[in-house]
């Protein structure tokens, strides 16, 4: 399997090499130069398979003799030890909604079924090369202490994470600022998760410093952590169809950066039988006016809402829809994305936008609604979700064959679930202690050169 780039800029580059070359060196976004299929016979034998051997049998395709198998295999079960089910993800009814729980990982948020692999994955590359790799990545809430959790006292590597200052939950920020260990280096910017994203994306792009400095990705622009979040579609769906090929579902995803939502677009192209993929957002609803007009333009400001890992404009992971809806024409996309630095928009001619609308359906959900879905769906069931899970759900009403992704466990965001239903969900034990913990950060400017001679700093000059 081969990977290229979205701007059409590069040659193309093996599994590995896209692992860790993370953003393209020519701006874009890595993807696979096909997409495997699945047959109906393969998705009646994954049917009964456990979460980590049917990530094997979704992965395989995507890495190809890369990786043996065997090693593989490995890396996957260590991977989904550190969670405390033994389903990994598992589905449950809460209130007339299937919910697909994905927060049962050491960080209690979806990013770990990612993180907790290419932390694993980064591991393995780097023993095997003799390398170095120094990882640098903007979170607007979970991916930082994921990313963190996945990395943490790893040999050759160090970690650096920038956040918003005051713009994530606090146990977003204690999850990742207490964690000491002398590889990982937090940063909290004084701006917008826009800008700590725009920070990151210009040090990749500044292609001597990058190479200079072997710097790696988490984001969601890493194409491991989208290959990783496919498989829970694939799990979710098995566990309602019991393998009926001909069984479709929809899945509802509250959405920021796309990562999540396109895991899902990825599975439906391979294969899987997906009626629907809801985008579901807060009031920073870029993507929901995208899937209803055509049209991507960037708002007046990012606001701070109830499900801050929702507060984004500019979300990464639109650029490998945009490249697949224009049939993967580069130049297209390089003049689309021209013209979203230029002016702020970009717009899909009228036969794009009908497959847009085929692809998905998008709804948003203010704060006030976010609080109501949470307290109906406690008083019918008992069950408390975490707001993000709760835009989601919004979202999805009124829709049948439908499974709700909670991304997060609602403990993580303890002021909102208080103001819904008048008291707190029980912390899973992960979380417990958490605000006692002592803390490390660095508090910087939102600006390039600021979170450049940081690194320089911590790394020394050219490592």
């Amino acid at each position: 399997m081969y990977y290229q780039s979205t701007r059409g800029g590069i040659d193309p580059i093996g599994f590995a090499d896209a692992v860790m070359m993370g953003l393209a060196t020519d701006g874009g976004l890595l993807v696979p130069a096909e997409i495997p299929q699945v047959t109906p016979d393969q998705l009646r034998r994954w049917a009964g398979l456990n979460f980590q051997e049917l990530a094997l049998e979704v992965m395989t395709p995507f890495i190809g003799d890369e990786i043996p198998r065997e090693d593989l295999r490995s890396l996957i079960d260590r991977s989904y030890a550190t969670f405390s089910h033994p389903e990994v993800t598992p589905l449950v009814e809460a209130g007339g909604n299937r919910i697909l729980e994905l927060f049962h990982g050491p960080t209690a948020a979806f990013k770990d079924v990612a993180l907790q692999f290419l932390g694993n994955l980064f591991e393995y590359l780097l023993a095997r090369s003799g390398g170095q790799l120094n990882i640098v990545g903007a979170t607007s809430g979970d991916t930082g202490s994921a990313a963190i959790y996945g990395v943490r006292g790893k040999e050759r590597i160090q970690i650096f994470i920038l956040h918003p200052k005051g713009r994530v939950s606090p146990i977003q920020e204690r999850q990742m600022t207490s964690v000491l260990d002398a590889n990982v280096h937090n940063i909290a910017v004084r701006g917008t998760f826009d800008d700590a994203q725009s920070i990151v994306k210009s040090l990749f792009n500044d292609l001597p410093f990058k190479s200079a400095y072997h710097l790696g990705a988490v984001n969601s622009i890493n194409w491991a952590r989208i290959l990783a979040q496919s498989v829970y579609y694939f799990y979710a769906w098995a566990r309602v169809s019991g393998g009926d090929p001909e069984r479709r579902l929809s899945f509802s995803v509250p959405t920021g950066n796309f990562g999540d939502v396109f895991a899902g677009y990825l599975a439906k192209r391979m294969g899987l039988p997906i009626e629907r993929l809801v985008v579901a957002t807060n009031r920073n609803d870029i993507l929901t006016r995208f899937v209803h007009t055509g049209v991507y333009a960037v708002g007046d400001a990012v606001y701070q809402t109830l499900s801050p890992a929702m507060d984004i404009q500019i979300a990464s992971n639109f650029e490998r829809y945009l490249y697949f809806l224009l049939d993967g024409d580069s130049a297209q996309v390089r003049a689309a994305f021209e013209s979203m630095r230029e002016t702020g928009r970009l717009e899909v001619d009228a036969a794009r936008h009908d497959q847009v609308q085929a692809d998905f359906d998008a709804a948003s959900a203010s704060d006030e609604e976010t609080l109501e879905q949470i307290r109906s769906t406690y008083s019918g069931s008992g069950y408390i979700l975490c707001p993000h899970t709760a835009v989601g759900v919004h979202a999805a009403r009124g829709m049948r064959d439908v499974v709700c992704l909670a991304t997060a466990h609602p403990a993580k965001f303890a002021e909102a679930v208080r103001e819904a239903i008048g008291l707190e969900a029980a912390q899973p034990p992960s979380l417990q202690g958490l605000m006692d913990k002592e803390t490390r950060c660095t508090e910087l400017d939102a600006t390039q050169e600021a979170v450049k001679g940081h690194l320089r700093d911590a790394l020394g000059e050219g490592v």
